[in-house]
């Protein structure tokens, strides 16, 4: 005979009206949510220190002779150190003789010692075609938790390592990446939000050249536009703790351009607010001081978003693995053929009107790529995603690993986590999964280049043959 024994209820059965009352509490103002807000900054700022030195600054760490000729430099341990005894003028590291460690200043310093006397088979340094400008590349989804920060820092330090020179600019007014790289962003005006507001003055500047040569009032200039025209981009770059990466960091009060670019573009409808950013890079010589400069959007389709998307040459939109991500992306990418599809139809009908050549959006190459990536729980679905998205697909899908986790914990990119903290299998197997995101990238990006090098080429040979023809 069996004893029938009494089954466990859910935890949401025989709960008390009167005791949760009880535990509710006098009842919310908005001067709770300052509270909040304020002990919240405490703990973002005591946490973010986690990741600093003593005296509150960023530091990077020294790498290794193991890491140098892992990871950095493609030259054997041994060669290193003779070539070191050979050459007392190149940095020496520090420690014993067995166990060296050089700054990454050091490192690049090596790294152009082999370039110019190395072997002419290896790659020392990374390829990168004269006379053409940095690529501009946006991580974006608008869909949050994806890993666009997380995919754009690591991007960033796995470029510098490589030897690029770098410019960040976050664009999401959480400042995330900014935390990341140590900025100090005091206001919006250490922020792109001057650089948008000088690019939308000087359309104004130009519009009043017009209106004054057809005797017309001009069109005023408020105090935010005629401080903004004397902003540079060299007033709001910022150096970071690595070598070869600078900062325009962001700030809470980023988010006020969402509301003010619209505002800009009702007063004057031909202003093209989508090249804002794309102005002031060329416009200040900005592609030419650096390799890649990578754009850490906002999870939302917003102006900063379009402004990002029409300014770069790659666009990356991470994913997870999950449906909902999926279908978010997919409504992601619904969305910026309705936007820039419609801004396209609205100005090639003034153009057509005007005479005037009609204007196409284009980018060198768009990836999705997944993130976060559990194979033994994700793999089909993965494989659904591939499916879809085709050739708008990277192939490697970037697992997460404990690494990931251990480093983000101290506000640090893995890159910047010092493998001595960790099993040594655990990193070498976490810093590959990143290691295997930038080869991909840099893929994309040396083949972009590669192609325009054969365009420029080919148009300075019709050129020549043009005037050879002609004399």
């Amino acid at each position: 005979m069996s004893r029938k024994t009494d089954q466990p209820v859910p935890p949401y059965f025989n709960l008390d009206p009167e005791t949760a009352a009880g535990k509710l509490g006098d009842p919310i103002d908005t001067a709770r949510f300052a509270k909040a807000a304020a002990f919240a900054a405490k703990g973002r700022d005591d946490l973010a220190k986690r990741g600093y030195s003593p005296d509150g600054q960023k530091r990077l760490r020294k790498f290794s002779v193991w890491e140098i000729c892992r990871y950095l430099i493609p030259v054997n341990a041994a060669h290193l150190r003779r070539v070191l005894k050979a050459n007392p003028d190149l940095p020496q590291g520090e420690g014993a003789a067995g166990a060296k460690w050089f700054t990454l200043e050091e490192v690049l310093s090596l790294r152009n010692h082999f370039a110019e006397e190395g072997v002419a088979s290896k790659e020392y340094k990374p390829y990168r075609p004269d006379g053409l400008p940095a690529k501009v590349v946006a991580v974006a989804n608008f869909k949050g938790g994806v890993g666009k920060t997380s995919t754009a820092a690591h991007l960033a330090m796995s470029a510098a390592l490589d030897g690029y020179r770098v410019l960040v600019i976050d664009l999401d007014s959480q400042g995330s990446m900014t935390s990341i790289m140590g900025g100090t962003v005091e206001d919006e005006w250490s922020t792109v939000f001057p650089l948008l507001a000088k690019d939308y003055a000087l359309h104004v500047q130009r519009e009043n050249g017009v209106r004054e040569a057809q005797s017309q009032a001009p069109l005023p200039l408020d105090e935010t536009l005629t401080e903004a025209l004397q902003v540079t981009a060299k007033d709001v770059i910022q150096p970071t703790h690595w070598p070869n990466i600078d900062l325009i960091g962001a700030q809470l009060n980023l988010y006020w351009a969402e509301f003010q670019v619209p505002v800009w573009r009702m007063s004057q409808r031909n202003w093209p607010l989508w090249d804002a950013l794309t102005g002031f890079l060329g416009n200040e010589d900005v592609l030419d001081e650096y390799d890649i400069i990578l754009l850490d959007t906002p999870p939302a389709l917003g102006y900063l978003t379009i402004n990002a998307l029409a300014a770069s040459d790659i666009l990356l939109v991470p994913l997870g693995a999950s449906f909902l991500e999926f279908d978010s992306t997919g409504r992601f990418f619904d969305m910026l053929y309705s936007t820039f599809a419609s801004i396209e139809d609205g100005e090639n009908a003034a153009r057509r009107r005007a005479g005037l050549p009609e204007m196409k959006f284009e980018w060198d190459v768009v990836r999705a790529l997944i993130t976060r990536f559990d194979a033994a729980q994700q793999t089909d679905l993965a494989n659904v995603i591939q499916a879809y998205l085709g050739d708008f697909m990277n192939a490697y899908r970037q697992d997460y690993t404990a690494l990931v986790g251990q480093a983000g914990e101290q506000v640090n990119g893995i890159y910047e986590a010092d493998y001595r903290d960790f099993n040594r299998e655990t990193y070498v197997r976490g810093r590959e999964a990143f290691d295997r995101t930038y080869a991909e990238f840099k893929e994309l990006l040396i083949g972009a280049w590669w192609r325009d090098s054969q365009m420029a080429e080919a148009e300075q040979k019709e050129q020549d043959d043009g005037k050879t023809q002609t004399a």
